[in-house]
């Protein structure tokens, strides 16, 4: 072999090592950035904190490479986090409202302001809820019935604890106080009727006995150890469904889906009717 090949040889060897050396650094860097692991942020209905925390913590087990955190409180309050550029992997809202005002597929009727966030592909109805209404301890109004509820708020004997109206829970609750062809502004303006501002909020009024009565989902009644005395009927609210979608700027798109594609399977879905959701019927 000649002098020039051999300098060749040896510059084309450090060259290929160089190169090499580069593409190592960077895994590397992308390790240490991610201290080995993947970060899944998951935006969650606050009616979903219990049983979202168990269920991340289990796949967490399963799933050694990812890391969830949970971000949790009322949907309309996720859905503006997220229009404002917060950081978020996978949404699942407590109503389809807040889910079709970041989805581009939907007219402009459900998405006024043409946001597009969610990858609509992944959109899928991941469970059902019910709507149902609770009392303190002791039940001292003896509120029988949403019939019930309805007439004692006409006549002004009760104090009822609802959702805001940017509230999935609160919407619903309008819905009921609609078909009772109650004055929801006037009763408010009355004094009886009080608001919070997510769910858990509603449960706790109700628990502490600020309020007679309060209108909140199944799961929250579970965990509170709060007893219904009614349930809404289709008729009443509507079903209440949850849609779950990954979100168009996740930094880990597949991770996000893989774990959405987990949360509809049999062990995820044993935790979630533990508490009271089902399967959307």
């Amino acid at each position: 072999m000649t002098w020039k090949k051999v300098v060749a040889a040896v510059l084309a060897g450090t060259l290929a090592f160089a190169l090499a050396g580069c593409g190592s650094e960077k895994r590397d860097d992308s390790k240490a950035a991610n201290g080995d692991k993947v970060h899944l942020t998951v935006f969650a209905a606050a009616s979903m904190t219990e049983t979202m925390n168990k269920i991340a913590e289990q796949y967490q087990k399963e799933h050694p490479n990812v890391e969830i955190s949970c971000n949790f409180d009322s949907s309309g309050t996720l859905k503006t986090q997220i229009q404002n550029g917060a950081d978020c992997d996978l949404f699942i809202s407590a109503a389809q409202k807040q889910m079709n005002q970041l989805d581009a597929s939907k007219d402009a009727k459900a998405n006024p302001d043409k946001l597009d966030f969610i990858k609509s592909d992944s959109r899928v109805d991941l469970l059902e809820n019910k709507v149902v209404l609770v009392t303190p301890s002791g039940n001292s109004k003896d509120v029988k019935d949403f019939k019930d509820m309805a007439e004692k708020l006409k006549d002004g004997s009760i104090r009822l604890v609802m959702g805001n109206s940017d509230v999935s829970v609160g919407q619903y609750t309008q819905k009921i106080l609609k078909f009772f062809n109650l004055d929801e502004q006037a009763i408010a303006q009355a004094g009886h009727i009080t608001y919070g501002s997510n769910v858990k909020e509603v449960t706790t009024q109700v628990s502490e006995g600020s309020a007679d009565c309060g209108v909140i989902y199944a799961t929250d009644a579970f965990s509170a150890k709060l007893i219904p005395v009614d349930k809404a009927t289709k008729e009443m609210c509507g079903q209440v469904i949850y849609p779950a979608a990954v979100l168009k700027n996740s930094k880990h798109p597949q991770e996000a889906q893989d774990f959405l594609n987990y949360l509809k399977g049999e062990e995820a879905m044993k935790i979630f009717q533990s508490v009271g959701f089902s399967l959307v019927g």
